[in-house]
């Protein structure tokens, strides 16, 4: 991975010793044009923020994950491509505050983590993470989850439920044929998802960029599932009940 110019690897002894350099600079220091900064957290081979940066040049995408291999796919796309607008960072998830000012991110995106049932500190939409997230994302910054967890799902759905988080988009079945008002959305109050072009864009943006982990379990017959809300800075962020939603019944897909 040293050899690609758009992977940036810090050890955490030299993070700790040293800290990031480029904190607070991304758009000054390390891409060729300042654009509203996009992360993808736990990216693995890159295609996500792949896609993302081809679909949209008007911003600069992030594909963060603590293994290198991983990236070796993406990243080698974006250099024989000579794509200006996507980078990659290999660390820790837990450490993302350390690598971005306040306000620096634009939007976070979340694709098929682990969705870690036994331990909701780890879970990357607690509300330990989505505090961390909140200092580095703009007063309109939003935070995509995209999940073939049904429990990952509801516990999130009810975070945001529980906390009034303004949701952009919501769906429980992100390819279902959305015929009638209400179509394989989450239960939520209709103020809190509005039929807008925001929301239309957000849906339009998750099913166009389908990774070859998503398509394994969409050939399983699994559903996809997004959530995409803002994270107000005067919110004091609540952990939901959790103890009565259904844990998986499935066995997760090696996803390298």
């Amino acid at each position: 991975m040293r050899g690609f110019e758009c992977v940036l690897q810090y050890p955490r002894e030299e993070l700790l010793r040293l800290g990031f350099p480029h904190r607070g600079r991304w758009n000054e220091d390390l891409f060729a044009v300042s654009r509203p900064i996009v992360l993808e957290l736990g990216c693995g081979r890159g295609e996500y923020t792949v896609g993302l940066a081809q679909a949209d040049p008007t911003r600069n995408f992030v594909g963060i994950d603590i293994k290198g291999a991983r990236m070796w796919t993406g990243a080698k796309q974006v250099e024989e491509s000579g794509m200006d607008n996507a980078k990659f960072l290999r660390c820790e998830i837990e450490n993302l505050s350390q690598f971005y000012g306040p306000g620096e991110v634009d939007e976070i995106w979340i694709t098929f983590p682990d969705p870690q049932m036994k331990k909701t500190r780890k879970r990357l939409t607690s509300t330990r993470f989505l505090k961390m997230y909140r200092e580095m994302l703009g007063p309109d910054g939003i935070v995509n989850l995209k999940t073939d967890s049904p429990f990952l799902y509801e516990y999130t759905r009810r975070l945001v439920e529980l906390n009034k988080l303004p949701v952009v988009a919501a769906t429980s079945d992100l390819y279902v044929e959305r015929g009638a008002r209400g179509a394989g959305r989450v239960d939520v109050p209709d103020s809190d998802v509005p039929d807008s072009d925001e929301e239309n864009d957000k849906l339009a943006k998750a099913r166009a960029i389908q990774t070859y982990y998503e398509q394994q379990w969409l050939s399983r017959g699994k559903s996809i599932k997004l959530i995409s809300f803002r994270l107000p800075e005067d919110v004091e962020l609540q952990e939901p009940r959790e103890d009565d939603i259904e844990k998986d019944d499935y066995r997760a897909i090696p996803r390298f």
